[in-house]
C-alpha cells in the first residue's frame, strides 16, 4: 500500500497500545508531587481512549481505562472493522508499561502478534536508540524552535518567532515583566507541555493585575497551569489580528522505516486560551494556500527528524499572523489528536467510499452531569439519529471520563460539509448541556 497508511502499517491491522501517560510522565518536571502525578496519570488514561484511532483498523487494543464492550462494537460497526480484541482496565493507578510488566501473559501476546504494535509514543519500554534520542530532543519546544529557525529562511511564508531562554525562574520573572512594561504580550512555556499545559499567554495588564512577574509565576503554579520546577521559555506573542480566519493549525507525516517522509495533511485546530480542544480535517477544512505553505515546511522539518533517526508519527503545530504568514510553535514526535481525526477520515473514505469526509474531534465535551458508563452510552445513542438528519456520523472516542468532577466526553463528528459539523455539533452541545439537573450526581 502506497502513501502513508503503507508507511505505518503497512496496510495491515494492528495491535494499539494506550500509552499516553507512559509518553507525558517522561517529561514530567522536576518536583512534580505524588498527587499532580496521579492527577496526570487518570486523565492522560481518560485520553489514551483515542487508541481506537491509531491506525485505520485495530486487531489488539489494549487500554488502562475500563471501557464497555458496547463502545467498540459501535466503533466496529459504523468503521467496518474485523473483530478486536479488546484488553481495558489493565493499568488503574499506574503507566501501561508498568501493568504490561505485570501481566506477562499479555505482553506476550502483543510481542507474538506478528501485527504492528502503535504505542502514541516512544519510551524507554520499548529500548534506548536513535528514535527514542531524537523524541527527547525535539519534544523540547527550545530545540524546536531551533530547528524552526534552521529551517525558515527556505520558507517563504514561515515566520519564527523570538524566543528567549533565561538561566533561572527569577530571570524569567524579570523579563515577563520588562516585556509587559513596554506592553508587550509574552508566550511563556515550559519546553515539556503537553496539550496546553505549560503554556500560558501573558496579557501586560495581567501581569501587573497579578503583582508582577514573579507574583504571577506564583499564581500559575499553585493553579498548575506551569510546572513548579524547571526551565522557562519566553517567546514573542504572534498577534493575528482582527478577523483571521484560521489562527491554529497543524500538519500531520509519517516518518516511514527507511526515512523517507510521508505527508499526511493539514487540520484546523480548535484551541481555548492555549488548550487543544479538537480538530476539523477534510477538503477546505484549511485553505489550500496554507496548507502548502504547512506541508512543505513540516516535510522539511520531517528530513531532519528522520535524519537523526525519528521513525513514526509526527505533527508541527503553527499559528497564523495578521499578514497570514505561518509561524511554527512545536513539534510533536508521537501521535495526536489530529492524527486520530486523519486516521478516521482515511477509513471512512476506505469503507463509505472518498476521499470527501470531513472530520472534526472534539476531546473534552462537558456533559452536564456525572453519568455512568450505560447512562452515558444511551444517551449518544438517542443522539445518533438526530446527528444523521445532517449526514453526520457520531463516532465516542473518550467515553470514560463522564464520572469526573467536571464530566466530559470525548466524540468525533464525520460529514460532508462544515456546515453539517456545526449543525450536529449545536445539537451535542445542547443535549449534553439539558442533562444539568436530570440525572442525580453519581458518588
Amino acid at each position: 500500500m502506497d502513501g502513508w497508511v503503507g508507511a505505518w502499517t503497512g496496510g495491515r491491522a494492528a495491535v494499539h497500545l494506550g500509552n499516553v501517560a507512559d509518553f507525558n510522565a517522561q517529561f514530567f518536571a522536576p518536583g512534580t508531587d505524588a498527587e499532580q502525578r496521579a492527577r496526570r496519570l487518570r486523565q492522560a488514561h481518560h485520553y489514551a481512549c483515542l487508541a481506537v484511532g491509531y491506525s485505520p483498523e485495530p486487531a489488539v487494543l489494549v487500554l488502562p481505562a475500563e471501557v464497555d464492550r458496547e463502545w467498540t462494537d459501535w466503533l466496529a460497526r459504523e468503521l467496518e472493522w474485523g473483530p478486536v480484541e479488546v484488553h481495558s482496565g489493565v493499568a488503574d493507578g499506574r503507566t501501561l508499561a508498568e501493568a504490561l510488566a505485570a501481566r506477562p501473559a499479555l505482553a506476550a501476546r502483543i510481542a507474538d502478534s506478528g501485527l504492528p504494535v502503535l504505542s502514541w509514543g516512544r519510551t524507554d519500554a520499548q529500548g534506548e536508540g536513535p528514535e527514542l534520542a531524537a523524541v527527547r530532543r525535539y519534544e523540547s519546544k527550545a530545540a524546536a524552535h531551533g530547528l524552526f529557525a534552521a529551517l525558515a529562511a527556505e520558507h517563504p511564508g514561515i515566520v519564527v518567532p523570538a524566543q528567549e531562554r533565561p538561566e533561572s525562574r527569577r530571570r524569567a520573572a524579570r523579563r515577563l515583566t520588562v516585556r509587559a512594561a513596554r506592553g508587550l504580550t509574552t508566550v511563556l512555556k515550559s519546553p515539556h507541555g503537553v496539550g496546553g499545559y505549560g503554556t500560558v499567554v501573558v496579557e501586560p495588564a495581567e501581569l501587573f493585575a497579578a503583582g508582577g512577574g514573579s507574583a504571577l509565576l506564583r499564581r500559575l503554579v499553585r493553579s498548575e497551569t506551569m510546572p513548579r520546577h524547571g526551565e522557562l521559555l519566553l517567546e514573542e506573542y504572534v498577534d493575528p489580528g482582527p478577523a483571521a480566519r484560521l489562527r491554529d493549525l497543524t500538519y500531520d507525516a509519517v516518518v516511514g522505516p527507511d526515512g523517507a517522509v510521508h505527508p499526511v495533511g493539514a487540520g484546523a485546530m480548535e484551541v481555548a486560551g492555549t488548550r487543544y480542544q479538537g480538530v476539523t480535517v477534510g477538503p477546505g477544512a484549511v485553505p489550500r494556500a496554507a496548507a502548502e505553505t504547512a506541508r512543505r515546511f513540516a516535510l522539511a522539518v520531517g528530513e531532519r527528524l528522520a535524519a537523526d533517526g525519528y521513525r513514526g508519527w509526527f505533527d508541527v503545530d503553527f499559528v497564523t499572523d495578521r499578514q497570514r504568514r505561518l509561524a511554527p510553535t512545536e513539534i510533536n514526535l508521537r501521535l495526536t489528536g489530529p492524527a486520530v481525526a486523519f486516521v478516521l477520515r482515511e477509513r471512512l473514505d476506505q469503507v463509505r467510499g472518498g476521499p470527501g469526509h470531513l472530520v472534526r474531534t472534539l476531546d473534552g465535551m462537558p456533559l452536564g452531569a456525572r453519568l455512568a458508563p450505560e447512562a452515558l452510552h444511551d444517551h449518544l445513542d438517542r443522539l445518533r439519529p438526530r446527528c444523521a438528519r445532517f449526514g453526520v456520523t457520531l463516532l465516542p472516542l473518550i467515553p470514560t471520563a463522564g464520572r469526573e468532577p467536571e464530566p466530559a466526553v470525548g466524540l468525533a463528528l464525520a460529514g460532508p460539509d462544515t456546515e453539517a459539523l456545526d449543525a450536529a455539533r449545536a445539537v451535542v452541545e445542547a443535549a449534553n448541556h439539558a442533562l444539568t439537573g436530570m440525572f442525580e450526581a453519581l458518588r
